[in-house]
């Protein structure tokens, strides 16, 4: 496995790609930045087998139209997150950056269900909170979660926006993401990663 983080857009998202031996890769939370996003990916010669969504918010989700039409892969993200990635308004939490933008045609999955791409077995977590339908991605085998905005170094995701709440992100948090091996190493939507162990210890929040 090999990652590469590429930090994008004008909130500083963290958009993951990870890619196996036979150059085959998925993108996680393409927020903003088509041209550079795809630019590294023809710079490694990788075919993209599909994009992770852990949620709708736009710092997460601006490029994924654009990603689609130049790689024609498929979409992923859970299945009570629709409603926001289909409502501008919604999505763009008043901000008001860039063009509005909706996703459309997204493979929507239940909790703990689990996607095979690039040979990875993808298993989605359910975490409300930040978001409704809000998920996590958990990675086994290779022993990493994408947390989105869910879980921070030392932080947990703001709740302060359109369908957030705090308790349950916490619960969210406590029931799914604590009781996975302490050296999972987390890759958070913005900035440093982490890993479940040390925010067993040192998150304020939790």
């Amino acid at each position: 496995m090999k990652l590469k983080s590429l930090v994008v857009g004008p909130v500083g998202t963290n958009c993951y790609i990870m890619s196996n031996d036979a150059k085959e890769c998925i993108v996680v939370d393409p927020g903003e930045e088509a041209g550079r996003i795809a630019a590294y990916i023809k710079s490694e010669d990788l075919s993209v087998c599909g994009i992770l969504l852990t949620h709708g918010h736009f710092d997460h989700i601006t490029a994924v139209n654009e990603l689609r039409d130049m790689f024609g892969c498929a979409v992923y993200a859970g299945s009570d997150e629709e409603k926001m990635l289909n409502d501008a308004a919604l999505n763009s939490c008043g901000f008001g950056m860039g063009a509005p933008v909706v996703v459309k045609d997204v493979n929507y999955l239940s909790d703990e269900e689990v996607v095979e791409l690039a040979g990875f077995s993808i298993r989605t977590l359910f975490t409300p909170g930040h978001t409704p339908g809000g998920v996590c991605f958990y990675i086994e085998k290779e022993g990493i979660l994408f947390s989105g905005d869910t879980l921070f170094c030392m932080s947990v995701g703001r709740t302060d926006f359109p369908g957030g709440s705090s308790s349950t992100l916490i619960r969210s948090i406590k029931e799914k993401l604590l009781p996975l091996p302490d050296d999972t190493k987390v890759y958070t939507g913005h900035g440093e990663a982490t890993d479940i162990g040390f925010e067993k210890q040192n998150n304020y929040f939790l």
